[in-house]
């Protein structure tokens, strides 16, 4: 698809606006599916190749109300049940529609604490989008109605017209819960327990808040404004924060309990180790995880060369193993910091990668070579060990493996080297296993994720976890809805608390 200025898109959107205008409560479903998908408005890919700055620009109010206008209002509302924090999304969306920004900021609120974060980086297409009506009926579901472009544009409106509203706060119950890690589980627990009156306080390992999606995600798809406002919003509401504090060495965990005096504590430390390949060469120089990669670029600042106090390896020819979305930014964070030739080496096809589309459409547009059906077998170094090229194999798809992805099969003899100077892998990570080590009474399972209930309690009296050390890798708005969860609990916990204490 060649590129479209954001000027022409609204132009085209106004024009096409102008003929429902004033009856946008009156059109019949006919009317709304004629209506066209609103293309998101981007950066020139020549253009971007060379900044940090965010790629995807957001709609203009012509598109969001016009886009607004395809949903069908279904009275059975799957969006609603398939959005893990079962926002009203027919009702915020009709008043976007309507033009009435300010009431459906309102309506968002009521669930997500978070819609600039999750209008950006949410897989929508796999979760509230994935069984909408109109995308059925047109037999994509990339052309059913944009949610998260809808939820992202109102967030941008409520930030850009100064109307960000503090939620309440009840009144002081004297009560103390700690939650560690700031990532989006971490926040939304924070936000609703501190809605109740109680004393919160975030420790961070880092010294920058936000977690993963301040270290993990790279600003031209996050940008750290956005995050930073979320922060400002809880220091308003009374939440304490506490960075360079590493749970587990820094403190133990039970030790905020038995020491500190914390009534409950909520663990949400994300997952944060990453998996290797386990092949030969992995350990030369020029061998990145993408977690180390994109947390030098991102949360240290290392492509500002000459003012960043941490180094970056500087590449030339680089190949990301993987085919997810930290593949993906990873990649297109090698592009921007210099690399002449970066390669996205993938075992399946494009069908198969858990990328979403959006962001291999970005990535192809910024010139990254995909290598599908290709994995690498051993990494070749230099008498001085730094990395000179890959020797890959050739795959074809087999038969569905547990994931329900075809399972690639290697083809015998089909040896080839890629020459390379840097390689990311960009596979997978999993649980951190300081907190289960310093706090041997929690129990994890194989992987090392916590094991909680249906309330998100562990087996440790009064701590709660959610988030990816639960679930392993998972997304923003996933995170948030354990987080909510867990919040449900420790605000019942502690009323029941309360309500035991005399008068």
């Amino acid at each position: 698809m060649s590129f479209i200025p954001k000027e022409k898109l609204a132009e085209d959107a106004k024009k096409i606006l102008a003929e429902y205008e004033g009856r946008e409560n009156e059109l019949k479903t006919r009317d709304r599916m004629k209506i066209p998908p609103q293309m998101m408005p981007a950066q020139d890919p020549d253009v971007r190749r060379n900044n940090l700055e965010e790629v995807a620009t957001g709609y203009t109010e012509e598109q969001a109300r016009l886009e607004a206008l395809r949903c069908l209002q279904c009275n059975k509302k799957t969006c609603v049940s398939d959005c893990p924090v079962f926002i009203e999304i027919p009702g915020f969306i009709k008043m976007v529609a309507e033009g009435n920004f300010e009431g459906a900021i309102k309506q968002i609120k009521t669930t997500s604490l978070l819609p600039a974060i999750c209008g950006r980086v949410c897989p929508q297409e796999t979760q509230c989008q994935q069984n909408c009506t109109v995308g059925k009926a047109l037999k994509d579901v990339d052309k059913g109605v944009a949610i998260g472009r809808l939820e992202r544009f109102i967030a941008d409106w409520e930030r850009a017209s100064g109307k960000v509203q503090i939620p309440d706060v009840k009144p002081e119950t004297g009560k103390k819960v700690a939650v560690v890690g700031s990532g989006p589980a971490g926040l939304v627990v924070a936000a609703d327990v501190r809605r109740e009156g109680h004393q919160v306080t975030i420790f961070e390992a880092f010294h920058k808040l936000g977690g993963v999606m301040r270290y993990g995600i790279p600003e031209f798809r996050l940008p750290n404004e956005i995050i930073d406002q979320e922060i400002n919003t809880l220091a308003k509401m009374g939440v304490e924060f506490k960075t360079n504090f590493v749970v587990g060495r820094t403190r133990k965990l039970m030790d905020l309990i038995e020491k500190d005096g914390y009534d409950a504590i909520f663990v949400g430390t994300g997952a944060g180790l990453p998996y290797f390949m386990g092949i030969e060469g992995e350990n030369l120089v020029g061998v990145f995880s993408a977690n180390e990669y994109l947390t030098r670029a991102n949360l240290m600042r290392a492509f500002e060369k000459g003012k960043a106090d941490t180094p970056i390896f500087e590449s030339k020819r680089v190949a990301v193993l993987g085919g997810g979305n930290v593949a993906m930014d990873a990649a297109r964070m090698a592009v921007r910091l210099g690399a002449e030739k970066v390669y996205i080496v993938y075992r399946r096809t494009e069908k198969e990668m858990p990328a979403r589309v959006e962001e291999v459409h970005h990535a192809k547009e910024e010139g990254i070579d995909f290598r599908l059906l290709q994995n690498a077998k051993r990494i070749i170094g230099t008498e001085d060990g730094r990395v000179k090229a890959m020797e890959c194999l050739k795959y074809e798809l087999g038969e569905p493996d547990a994931s329900g992805r075809r399972r690639p099969v290697e083809i015998k003899g089909s040896e080839f080297i890629l020459d390379v100077d840097t390689v990311i892998v960009a596979i997978g990570n999993g649980s951190n296993p300081l907190i289960s080590q310093t706090t041997p009474d929690i129990e994890v399972n194989k992987w090392g994720n916590i094991i909680v209930d249906d309330t998100q309690k562990t087996s440790v009296n009064k701590i709660y976890a959610g988030g990816d050390i639960v679930l392993g890798a998972a997304t923003v708005i996933l995170a948030m809805g354990e987080g909510r969860k867990a919040a449900e609990s420790i605000n019942k916990q502690l009323a029941e608390e309360l309500a035991e204490v005399p008068a």
